[in-house]
């Protein structure tokens, strides 16, 4: 371990005179507990810990695994949990009180880009829906309730699989029903009929091809590639009490991050997470999509180069202002939020860059000079920050 004043000597003069909080750099709190749900991106927070990333810094994460993302938020807003691998759109829902407790919030990093997937049913299958156009034609063939399950309803998957069926001309309210589904659930409800397909991290869109109950029709790479995903996320108020254990913990997440992302340490990592006490899943399940093989359950298979990333140069980890404001256009989109906010202004208040640039000086991690990035979605349609409320309200499926 790294003490305090040393911790300090590696930083940059600049960044070392914001980095104090009352004279010191020592974290505020020793230990943190971190809570985490059963999917193969929690990884970089279980890696910091199991490998003593965290020690380095002067802290120890103590992973916390819990049930459902409803859980992570409720222990997140009420201080059980002292931060969490999160989804990215519950923070910004908690934020703007979406549906829920409305709390000033915190993201400290990304964890992770790519690597979930929309999983259809076997008899979808049968009835020849293997893509969004022929399940599209499907459902306008065979009247039915055809039930799709996310994970959160302002979540990542929740708006993975909304994009996706409108980007296919369905409508994700008026022509299909949307339930939640806590992830490790998922295969297990298919299994039984209660869904027609279902948007989740692996390696449970992995498990319904390896259980022989469901294919993949869709990565979401394919839909964004290097989208984010997770963030190590906590509330405003516990950065403002423990600024150095935030910063302590990005540190350690990001050298975690840097390890996970050496493909020759990905089987090890597999094994690691595998065990019961974190995803209970068998390794070779976790470990093919996790090495970028992938097979989606009807005859295709493929080394994907988009494949589950978690450092990617610090590309991933930059906690970008237009990532955060794209959950926002999309809550705005289906009518979570019934009027447009300041989009830039929420995402400057809850990505915080300045605490993550001096953790990156810490763990050498290169950050970008330009907040936004550029991205081109499934549909063609191009997302770069730039006219939030006008991209949000320019769809031709909403809500």
């Amino acid at each position: 371990m790294v003490s305090g004043a040393s911790l300090m000597a590696m930083v940059a003069p600049g960044v070392r005179h914001a980095a104090w909080a009352a004279g010191s750099d020592a974290p505020e709190k020793k230990e943190v507990k971190v809570g985490f749900i059963p999917l193969t991106d929690c990884a970089s927070v279980v890696i910091a810990s199991v490998m003593k990333f965290d020690e380095k810094y002067g802290i120890k994460i103590v992973p916390s695994k819990e049930a459902s993302w409803a859980a992570v938020r409720d222990k997140l807003v009420n201080g059980e949990l002292d931060a969490a691998h999160v989804l990215y759109g519950l923070v910004y829902g908690v934020q703007l009180g979406i549906g829920g407790p409305k709390k000033d919030m915190a993201v400290l990093c990304t964890l992770n880009n790519n690597g979930q997937a929309i999983t259809l049913s076997n008899q979808l299958k049968d009835k020849g829906a293997t893509d969004g156009a022929s399940l599209k034609a499907l459902i306008a063939r065979e009247k039915r309730e055809y039930t799709f399950a996310q994970t959160f309803p302002t979540g990542t998957h929740a708006m993975w699989l909304y994009y996706w069926l409108a980007a296919n001309g369905i409508h994700p309210f008026n022509d299909v029903k949307t339930i939640v589904v806590p992830p490790p659930q998922m295969v297990a409800n298919m299994r039984v009929g209660n869904m027609d397909g279902y948007c989740v991290g692996e390696p449970w869109g992995n498990r319904a091809i390896y259980d022989k109950i469901g294919f993949t029709a869709i990565t979401t790479q394919e839909i964004w590639k290097d989208h984010p995903e997770k963030v190590l996320g906590t509330s405003a108020e516990f950065v403002a009490q423990n600024p150095n254990t935030a910063r302590a913990m990005i540190a350690a997440v990001l050298e975690a991050s840097q390890y996970i992302d050496t493909i020759a340490n990905r089987k090890k990592v597999a094994e690691i997470i595998a065990d019961k006490s974190y995803v209970n899943c068998p390794v070779e399940v976790i470990d093919q999509r996790l090495e970028g093989a992938y097979d989606n359950g009807i005859g295709k298979k493929w080394n994907d180069a988009n494949y589950m990333k978690f450092y990617n140069d610090g590309a991933v980890n930059f906690p970008w202002l237009s990532d955060g404001m794209w959950f926002l256009t999309q809550h705005r989109r289906w009518g979570l939020l019934k009027e447009d906010p300041d989009y830039l202004a929420v995402a400057k208040q809850v990505n915080r860059i300045d605490l993550y640039k001096q953790a990156a000086a810490l763990a050498k991690a290169p950050v970008p000079k330009d907040p936004m990035r550029t991205s081109k979605l499934v549909d063609g349609v191009v997302w770069d920050g730039k006219s939030p409320a006008a991209y949000a309200g320019n769809f031709k499926i909403m809500a």
